[in-house]
């Protein structure tokens, strides 16, 4: 037998707060457990739980994505016509162990 839920309303879906999130996050990528066990013990969707885990990651290391801009100017001396052109400039400060 399967059982469902039924959300009446005009809020359909569960709102979770950072904490509880981060408390389920933890649970599913702590060492022995699962992340389907834990999907089903809390009633979410696994991906749900990969997505909260990548948000975090994402938070806490600042990597995000950069918006491309693309400008109208003069040619680089050098490249061909229909050449791309990628600048990337690094403001980051970082020492490699010898």
């Amino acid at each position: 037998m399967t059982r469902g839920i039924l959300l009446n309303g005009p809020e359909r879906r569960r709102k979770w707060h950072d904490s509880q999130r981060r408390e389920i996050v933890s649970l599913a990528f702590s060492p022995g457990s699962s992340v389907t066990a834990v999907a089903r013990q809390f009633d979410v969707a696994t991906s749900l739980i990969y997505r909260w885990r990548d948000q975090f990651l994402a938070a806490s290391s600042g990597v995000s994505f950069s918006p491309a801009i693309l400008a109208d100017g003069p040619a680089c001396p050098g490249l061909e016509s229909g050449t791309v052109l990628i600048t990337i400039d690094f403001k980051i400060n970082s020492r490699s162990p010898s």
